[in-house]
């Protein structure tokens, strides 16, 4: 042995893989929980209903809003919070909207049933226009008779008398605003031609109604939506041959 050689000692610190990184997987998973219980909180907050998302977003606005010796709290109850906190929470329509929403589509009916009755070469007509109000809007409905049509026969072309009722109707609805959808429909005689079906005709009457209701009086914007059923809906489906069948309806959303 060479006396003369160094002696080197080796020590291993204790603790092993852990001891080398430290704290910092510590410091790394806290993040990571606050992370999910963040994520976990939004999702929570995105399927509340509005009055909520508005009470949080006015307890961030101003915290001291919410004073708990108030008896306020920024959930459904806080009256007190939202009320000093500025914010406004917006809910879904009462009963009380949809009443008033139906009442003002009911006296646009009345004034589209009088206007109509002023017109004398539309009293024959009386019988097939119907105006109904339901708790989902007004629905206009007109109908043919197995003498007797809105449009030029196996064509999409108004007859004057349709004109003159679609005008009334639609200075009527350009003044609620409400949005307004067309539907075309037919009874269940195939079309003579095999290149043109009761599809395309529902859809061409529909459009037809569009452009002439546009032309006299609705709002630039104001068609939700043009559809041609055919004789998918039929209004007698014990008769799918029967005239009134063949219809175009006028769809107006209560606005609620």
């Amino acid at each position: 042995m060479n006396k003369g050689q160094p002696i080197i000692i080796v020590k291993k610190k204790r603790g092993g893989h852990a001891a080398h990184h430290g704290g910092a997987w510590k410091v790394a998973y806290a993040d990571f929980v606050t992370a999910m219980m963040a994520f976990f909180l939004v999702m929570w907050l995105v399927n509340q209903q509005p009055a909520v998302k508005a009470a949080v977003a006015g307890y961030f606005r101003d915290p001291g809003a919410f004073d708990s010796t108030k008896g306020g709290g920024i959930l459904p109850g806080g009256a007190e919070g939202l009320k000093e906190s500025g914010v406004t929470p917006v809910s879904k329509p009462m009963p009380n909207d949809v009443k008033t929403a139906k009442e003002t589509l009911e006296k646009a009916a009345e004034h589209m049933r009088e206007a109509l009755k002023k017109i004398p070469s539309l009293k024959a007509l009386e019988d097939r226009i119907e105006i109904t109000v339901t708790d989902e809007g007004l629905r206009i409905e007109l109908l043919e008779t197995a003498k007797d049509s809105f449009f030029a026969v196996g064509s999409a072309d108004l007859l004057p008398e349709t004109v003159q009722i679609l005008v009334v109707i639609s200075k009527e609805l350009g003044g609620l605003g409400n949005a307004v959808a067309l539907e075309g429909h037919t009874d269940s005689r195939k079309y003579a031609a095999s290149s043109y079906a009761n599809w395309e005709l529902s859809t061409d009457r529909a459009n037809s109604a569009r452009r002439a209701m546009e032309r006299f009086g609705l709002q630039e914007g104001q068609i939700d939506a043009v559809r041609g059923y055919a004789d998918t809906r039929l209004r007698t489906p014990d008769m799918p041959l029967d005239a009134r069948n063949r219809r175009i309806s006028i769809v107006v959303q209560n606005g609620s």
